[in-house]
């Protein structure tokens, strides 16, 4: 079995910040609590993965989660610019860039090749007196950066966070045009492609993500919630441990026989619908880019390109699945990894996917 290594949220924040979250579009994903993982069906899952669709193949059709997923089970913005730019591999940049940005860079101790140690931004973090607004909005870098490498870009270590997305943070009043959820996704979409080869021995990326996907739309197989009508969606089943225990010791082939004989009453194809989920709890500036959600694109996060096939998901719109197009072929923009020196410029590089 796949090695599934939980990644915890980071520590809470002080409440002076709680505006300046707001403004950057982070606020709801930082109150999402711990969700223990289930690595048994997270391989259930890896086995139903295709990566030339980018989705699950089950008895009932193709699904996978959308753009819509993790708009309202993260609570991620899904439109604005994508994440994309330069990757330098030098320490030397990464200290230049951490003291424009911070006033103080980690040593080469605190840092892991172009990974910066999650230990040294919460140390930072505790550090910061919030006196003006130049400390407020360190701290809440900090913050956000902590994010990225536990709930949305986490890696194999769950120790580091990669210093690429710092310039994107650059500009505090420019965080809230970067279309997040959709590289948070590109990452969950990479994460599965990659654990279908024979030698993948782990899997990263966010798992919480993938699990709250498949408990919202598999509700036989999911933990009981703890409160239906909470938001994100994914606090549904906080700490779910406590009251479902016996839910942990589900196997791999409980989760396989589950799958295989899978039939339409039991899959949910709009868990978001009225009447499953309540539109009071969604926030308007979460669900006023519903528009864009069932959009066929390509998904960006620097150097790693995926493909939101939309046009075989057409259930999970509420829509009529004809037959979909031919499966996107990424070429080698499906390989990219960035292992070894990688100083490029990756907004060029992957021009030709912008949309």
């Amino acid at each position: 079995m796949l090695q599934c290594d939980h990644y915890m949220p980071p520590d809470r924040y002080n409440p002076i910040v709680e505006e300046y979250l707001r403004d950057t579009n982070f606020y709801h994903v930082s109150q999402i609590g711990v969700v223990q993982c289930q690595s048994a069906l997270v391989n259930a899952l890896v086995e139903r993965w295709r990566p030339e669709t980018h989705t699950f193949h089950f008895p009932v059709g193709e699904c996978a989660m959308t753009l819509e997923d993790v708009a309202l089970i993260l609570s991620l913005p899904t439109n604005g610019l994508p994440v994309t730019g330069p990757t330098l591999s030098s320490y030397e940049a990464l200290e230049t860039e951490c003291l424009d940005q911070f006033g103080v860079a980690p040593m080469k101790a605190d840092c892991r090749g172009s990974f910066i140690k999650l230990v040294w931004f919460r140390a930072l973090k505790d550090r910061l007196v919030l006196v003006d607004d130049i400390q407020i909005q360190r701290y809440v870098k900090c913050y956000i950066m902590l994010l990225f490498g536990t709930v949305m870009f986490g890696d194999k270590s769950a120790s580091g966070v990669h210093w690429k997305f710092l310039p994107l943070l650059r500009n505090f009043a420019g965080i809230i045009q970067f279309s997040w959820g959709s590289a948070c996704l590109a990452h969950l979409y990479r994460s599965l492609c990659r654990a279908t080869r024979v030698d993948c021995k782990e899997i990263e990326g966010p798992l919480t993500l993938l699990l709250a996907w498949a408990w919202t739309r598999l509700p036989f197989i999911a933990p009981i919630p703890s409160n239906p009508q909470i938001f994100p969606i994914e606090n549904r089943w906080h700490n779910w441990e406590r009251q479902n225990r016996p839910y942990r010791f589900r196997t791999l082939e409980n989760y396989r026989r589950d799958l295989d004989v899978l039939q339409e009453r039991h899959f949910v194809w709009e868990p978001y619908a009225i009447g499953r989920t309540d539109p009071e709890v969604i926030p308007p500036d979460i669900s006023q880019h519903y528009a864009i959600w069932s959009a066929t694109v390509s998904l960006i996060s620097f150097e790693c390109i995926e493909w939101h096939a939309s046009d075989r998901l057409r259930r999970q719109f509420g829509l009529t699945q004809g037959v979909p197009d031919q499966e996107r072929d990424l070429g080698e923009a499906h390989g990219e990894v960035l292992t070894g020196p990688k100083n490029q410029d990756w907004s060029g590089t992957h021009s030709s996917w912008v949309m």
